[in-house]
């Protein structure tokens, strides 16, 4: 019976603290994706010198989980991430080493010790905003009536196992339009509920025009403005962390 390998050494000290961590993808780091931020994450941890905790084996690495990232191209005010440490440290103080180690455009928004319960569960749903340029309110407003009066509206989404067809409208709990006079764009904003397969702004794009025809003549500037639980009737969202200061408490 063949003999099982342990690695020499002694054990990773064990964490013994939990961050929860908000970040945002700003101007041309919105095409940075969840790849090409781990790795900047990594290079910034070291940099800023937190005693990260790692994984026990033969190639230990980093204790870090990220939730529910938006898709590439997408710029986010609210991303999340969550890492463990060997030592007790300071969240404010973790925060403006991070935000000072990676790069302009990758900013660090918000650090708390994390409290009892899964930040994965609180994500419920994403607040985003679609900035249509060359597209007048008049013209957007008469689409968004038509896919909210649907009953059903498909896109259909290359996956891993192949093309797959899923409804974008139940998801979608609100939507309405505004305009920004300054850049004579219309502003497309609405609140969708995460779900299996999750429903992208592009493919709620790809339905309004199975729905109405409509494309707007160039791409959006699309930028998820939060995401957490959903408040009452579709109202909007939740702070993810609140229970976490709640919990922790201020000054911890």
């Amino acid at each position: 019976m063949a003999r099982q390998r342990t690695p020499e050494g002694p054990p990773p000290p064990p964490a013994v603290q939990k961050l929860r961590i908000r970040y945002a993808k700003r101007g041309r780091l919105r095409f940075s994706s969840t790849r090409d931020f781990s790795r900047a994450l990594e290079r910034a941890l070291r940099r800023a010198g937190v005693p990260m905790a790692f994984s026990a084996g033969f190639h230990p690495h980093p204790q870090i989980s990220y939730a529910n990232a938006a898709p590439t191209g997408t710029a986010s005010e609210a991303e999340y991430f969550e890492i463990r440490v060997t030592e007790r440290v300071d969240p404010e103080a973790v925060r403006a080493a991070l935000d000072e180690a990676l790069p302009e455009g990758l900013d660090v928004v918000e650090v708390v010790e994390a409290g009892p319960g899964a930040l994965a569960d609180r994500l419920e749903g994403s607040d985003w905003e679609l900035r249509l340029r060359r597209t007048a309110p008049a013209e957007l407003e008469p689409v968004v009536a038509a896919f909210l009066a649907a009953e059903r509206a498909e896109a259909t989404r290359t996956f891993k196992s192949g093309p797959r067809t899923f409804d974008t409208r139940e998801p979608v709990l609100t939507m309405r339009v505004s305009e920004d006079a300054g850049e004579a764009c219309a502003i497309l904003r609405m609140v969708v509920r995460h779900t299996t397969p999750s429903v992208r702004p592009d493919d709620i794009l790809t339905a309004l025009h199975a729905v109405t025809g409509f494309a707007p003549p160039e791409p959006p500037l699309v930028t998820r403005l939060a995401q957490g639980p959903l408040l009452e009737a579709g109202a909007g969202v939740a702070d993810p962390l609140a229970a976490d200061r709640e919990a922790v408490g201020p000054g911890r």
